[in-house]
């Protein structure tokens, strides 16, 4: 393995110090929510390229002119509690079940082709569409059906601002929640959970979440063990009673960001990790 040396700490140390103000954004528009309702835009929006948002924008307007409530996910949701824009070839579109038949008809009519005669995906939770190759999904469960998409995903959902667009976005603890379950051979969105967990952790309504999870509450609190482990200052301000009930030790004082980057490497020493690099370039993950 190869060592992580003074120069990579260097880039890692000045990208991690650009990134609090970010975070300290991020934060603050979360904790702002109760009172303005929505956010401004935020900064990341401008990585969308123009064509990306058109396909987009043609979408959303097909499903508002069907009537057909939908909520943000995928790489654009992410970012909007994370301060990062993850590159990303498709764009996420959380309806409920019943819609699903709707939604799926509306984008035809809108231009997209179904993705099914190119690559079979499971028709049972997601309709994939596509567009000059970019995809448009439409999630209405669980890819391991462990639940529907419901009416309080709606409920909970925050608001973003996306060129001049106002967007529902599906809530940070159903992200995690949902996330929490995909770690695949090809395929993980752990480094989603554990950068949202460093922005949003300590805002997040943890009874909610853990309430959602039931009996898999053990997953997610085995995120928050490697979690930790990664960012121990992060760490310790989740709140006393889940770090309790996820037997984490006590929390450790005084473990600066270097023990975090070195950590990071460990992990993966391409830009998945949100504070290690500026958030104008886009994170790079095992995620597809």
């Amino acid at each position: 393995m190869n060592g992580f040396g003074g120069a990579d700490t260097a880039i890692c140390s000045n990208g991690m110090t650009g990134y609090l103000g970010c975070v300290k954004e991020v934060a603050e528009g979360l904790e702002r929510r109760e009172e303005v309702g929505e956010f401004n835009e935020p900064g990341w929006t401008e990585l969308i390229s123009v064509q990306q948002w058109a396909i987009c924008k043609r979408a959303i307007d097909a499903l508002r002119a069907e009537k057909v409530d939908f909520l943000l996910g995928g790489a654009y949701g992410l970012a909007l509690y994370t301060g990062r824009l993850r590159d990303t070839k498709d764009a996420d579109f959380f309806i409920l079940p019943e819609h699903a038949p709707r939604a799926a008809a509306a984008l035809a009519r809108a231009g997209f082709q179904d993705y099914h005669p190119k690559l079979a995906y499971d028709r049972r939770w997601i309709y994939r569409s596509t567009m000059d190759d970019f995809i448009v999904d439409l999630i209405f469960r669980m890819a391991n059906r462990r639940s529907d998409i419901d009416e309080v995903w709606f409920q909970r959902a925050h608001d973003v601002s996306i060129h001049g667009d106002k967007l529902k976005v599906i809530p940070p603890e159903e992200m995690l929640w949902q996330k929490s379950y995909v770690m695949q051979r090809d395929r993980c969105d752990w480094p989603d959970v554990i950068n949202i967990l460093y922005v949003s952790g300590h805002l997040l309504d943890w009874e909610h979440l853990i309430n959602r999870a039931r009996e898999d509450e053990a997953l997610i609190f085995g995120l928050l063990h490697v979690f930790e482990w990664l960012c121990p200052d992060k760490a310790r301000k989740i709140p006393e009673f889940v770090r309790q009930r996820a037997g984490l030790p006590p929390a450790l004082l005084g473990m600066d960001d270097e023990v975090t980057r070195r950590r990071a490497m460990l992990l993966d020493s391409r830009n998945w990790f949100a504070p290690m690099g500026p958030a104008s370039e886009l994170l790079h993950t095992c995620t597809i």
